[in-house]
């Protein structure tokens, strides 16, 4: 292993820009480094599914010294975004041969900030998983240990960001997709405020359900990430406050006393695993060391009625995308193009009323307001991630072709979705540890446009309870 090998390793995405900013290393040298990773691990993790290293190459020639994240690698989701000249399948078949025409504005911004994409990472189908296993490009492997998995629909971000090819990657999220893989993989993943983040040249997604931000290993790299990508445009459907400091600033000042609330009861009547119950009381009763107040509290909401209003308008928002991509594909999509439960969800789709749809958006209105309401006494709100331990590969199998029953096992991420509905921010720290040293993520909440105080709270999390030097199995 070289040198520069040893300080990529174990350099985060700030660090190794400062290497760069202070003329130490080239961007091109990173950027080399980073391949080198990605060949090494790739080959037992299939994280990255395009690698786009002559882009990359290119890139690290032009790179802006100054930038915050200067020659950095990256690796973007192969979902939802658009950079320019990469492939954009949604690990679809009836979009293998699709190429971005352009740059997503997000993708704009993370290009300005210095970051140079390398590749794109895997994630299921249309994102419908809380796992990583498209037909089209093969399952993403968890590192941490081998049959279980990474999570999704971020899964191949987050193996790769974990492995340690790549210190930060794009993710997004619809139903928990970045938190859970996060929580899989034990990395850092925040879903920001409803809004913070543009969609442009979309308009919306799933009426502000989705969200774009990043994998990390550190608090300060996702909250640097934050101020780079952040902000609305006018004309923005939802536009959240913004601080008048940087977030990256604003996560390094210590709070000051909090009022938190914890829970380890799901909304939905799942049972949450005993390993995952006590690392949100481990970190309860640290924050309570931390000086803060804390006290237990139990959401009121009815997570499987939000379930499945959720779940009913979701499939008019796929089927009305499918129409939309027939004219970039050149005809419509069938049956055979797709896998069994995206089909299933388009048809779902098809069949509900405008009437109906309009229904179901008004209760998800409704219910975000009662959730933002019920949580509105805490600061800071901790939940579990997820209620059980990383599922078996197959667990959810997208080649299931009864709609209800593939959605029932999304369970699973009870304490996640809501924060979906809700537009709060949420982010997700690798804060427990299994018996068999699988990460356990554990969820932080904060009231809306508050990702100052998610932030705060977790660097003091992160030193309290450092997970820093804890490795995975398969990693450089």
């Amino acid at each position: 292993m070289t040198s520069l090998q040893a300080v990529y390793i174990e350099s985060d995405a700030l660090g190794l820009a400062g290497l760069v900013q202070r003329g130490e290393v080239s961007p091109l040298e990173v950027v080399e480094t980073a391949i080198a990773m990605i060949e090494r691990l790739n080959p037992r993790l299939n994280a990255v599914i395009h690698r786009l290293y002559d882009m990359g190459r290119e890139t690290a020639a032009r790179v802006d010294r100054k930038a915050p994240f200067a020659g950095v690698p990256f690796l973007a989701k192969e979902l939802g975004s658009s950079w320019k000249g990469a492939p954009r399948t949604n690990s679809s078949a009836y979009l293998k041969h699709i190429v971005a025409s352009d740059d997503s504005e997000g993708v704009r911004r993370a290009k300005a900030a210095g970051l140079v994409l390398v590749g794109k990472s895997n994630a299921p189908e249309n994102g419908w998983s809380i796992s990583t296993e498209p037909k089209l490009h093969g399952a993403t492997i968890n590192p941490w240990k081998e049959g279980i998995t990474a999570g999704g629909s971020s899964g191949g971000t987050a193996a790769a960001v974990a492995s340690r090819m790549v210190q930060i990657s794009e993710a997004s999220d619809g139903a928990g997709s970045i938190r859970i893989p996060a929580s899989c993989c034990g990395i850092v993943g925040l879903k920001p405020s409803r809004g913070r983040v543009t969609l442009a040249p979309d308009g919306d997604f799933w009426y502000g359900g989705a969200y774009f931000l990043c994998h990390s290993r550190t608090v300060r790299d996702t909250a640097a990430y934050l101020d780079a990508v952040a902000g609305a445009l006018p004309g923005d459907t939802y536009v959240p406050p913004r601080p008048a400091e940087s977030w990256l600033e604003l996560s390094r000042r210590a709070p000051k006393r909090l009022r938190i609330g914890y829970t380890v009861t799901s909304t939905n009547g799942t049972p949450v695993d005993p390993e995952v119950k006590s690392a949100v009381l481990a970190t309860a009763k640290t924050l309570e060391g931390l000086g803060h107040d804390v006290e237990e509290h139990n959401m009121a909401l009815d997570g499987n009625d939000a379930w499945n209003t959720y779940t009913h308008m979701g499939p008019v928002e796929v089927a009305a995308m499918f129409e939309e991509l027939a004219a970039v594909v050149g005809r419509p999509v069938t049956r055979d193009d797709v896998e069994p439960i995206t089909w299933a969800v388009i048809e779902r789709g098809r069949s509900i009323s405008g009437i109906k749809h309009a229904q179901d958006v008004h209760k998800l209105r409704l219910l975000s307001r009662a959730i933002a309401t019920d949580l509105s006494p805490y600061d800071i709100f901790v939940t579990p991630t997820l209620t059980q331990l990383p599922r078996p590969m197959g667990y959810y199998d997208m080649s299931e072709t009864d709609l209800d029953r593939y959605n029932a096992k999304w369970a699973d991420a009870g304490f996640a979705f809501p924060f979906n509905l809700s537009g709060l921010p949420a982010i997700s720290l690798p804060l427990g540890w299994s018996c068999e040293d699988i990460p356990i993520g554990v969820q932080l909440v904060g009231r809306y446009g508050d990702e100052a105080a998610v932030l705060a709270v977790s660097t003091q999390l992160e030193q309290a309870m450092p997970w820093k030097d804890r490795r995975p199995s398969i990693s450089a």
